[in-house]
């Protein structure tokens, strides 16, 4: 038994028919046959029912066939990490982020690794940064985007960017035309905000800490876009980070109005396991990063990481 025959009876069993499992392998139909029939007398069972109209699959052949596929996925699994043994920017990223970074950020970000890591696909996960951590800690994802401070045992975290937020109101609003906003105004309205299990909205009330005390103050819609269109439709007004203003979000119901100083900001930044083993791949997605050109973003020079 070999991993070709594997791969034979594999091909076989999906395409139910000699010729094309054949083409498919890239043998001709007289060798992929002889394999079969092979493997068929070493196992001393028969794995196909062979017809002029179709071949089919015995009972046990189902089972057989399925684990041979087991066999030829963990292969290529070992393959793979032979291949990141040699260049650790080979093979999937399991990539998570914040709500209220990932819609902003991974269209530059993935533009930025297709040049720079293009056999690096990522798997991404959009959660809040509690599941995040979680996550993490088991492994389901190797790296997190979040906002800190963040805090973990075992996990390391190093800031990638600052960011700024803005005021958003509705076309017409009293503030329409302003050029600033204090913080301290925003307690004079109906301001949107996230739930509170997205720490953007915690940073919000921070930022202007009449909000937690108002009873008006409307905590509803689960994505910033939704936030967007509330006051769109004159809702309230709402604050957004930077990145979630640049041009092509905007809506021409909408204006752009940026906090007086000192602006409140929001630092972004890696988290990973200790034990993760790709370093490399941390300082490529540092790197892409620092060549986005995103509005309101200023990114961090590298920095060692911190123990969270």
């Amino acid at each position: 038994m070999n991993i070709n025959e594997l791969r034979y009876i594999v091909a076989v069993a999906h395409a139910r028919n000699f010729r094309r499992a054949a083409e498919k392998c890239f043998v001709s139909q007289p060798a992929l046959s002889t394999a079969v029939l092979k493997l068929e007398e070493e196992l001393g069972v028969r794995l196909f029912e062979r017809s002029r109209a179709e071949v089919s699959v015995t009972a046990v052949g189902l089972l057989i066939v399925e684990k041979a596929a087991q066999v030829l996925e963990e292969v290529e699994q070992i393959k793979l990490l032979a291949r990141q043994g040699k260049n650790p920017l080979v093979g999937p990223l399991k990539l998570g982020t914040i709500h209220t970074v990932g819609p902003y950020l991974l269209p530059d970000l993935i533009a930025q690794l297709h040049r720079s890591a293009p056999e690096m696909p990522l798997i991404v996960e959009e959660n809040t940064t509690v599941n995040l951590e979680g996550q993490l800690r088991n492994g389901a994802i190797d790296i997190a985007l979040i906002a800190l401070p963040f805090s973990s045992p075992g996990i390391l975290t190093t800031p990638l960017y600052a960011e700024h937020f803005e005021v958003v109101v509705p076309k017409g609003h009293r503030w329409s035309g302003r050029t600033s906003i204090s913080s301290a105004e925003l307690g004079e309205e109906q301001v949107l905000i996230l739930p509170s299990v997205h720490c953007f909205s915690t940073q919000v009330v921070e930022t202007c800490p009449e909000l937690g005390a108002r009873h008006a103050l409307v905590q509803q819609g689960n994505s910033l876009e939704t936030l967007r269109n509330m006051v769109a439709s004159g809702m309230g007004i709402t604050v957004l980070p930077a990145s979630a203003n640049s041009p092509k979000y905007r809506s021409a119901l909408l204006d752009v109005i940026p906090f007086k100083a000192p602006r409140p900001v929001r630092t972004i930044g890696m988290a990973w396991r200790k034990s993760f083993a790709r370093p490399e791949v941390l300082e490529v997605i540092r790197a892409s990063v620092a060549r986005l050109k995103l509005r309101g973003i200023t990114t961090t020079p590298a920095a060692g990481a911190n123990d969270a």
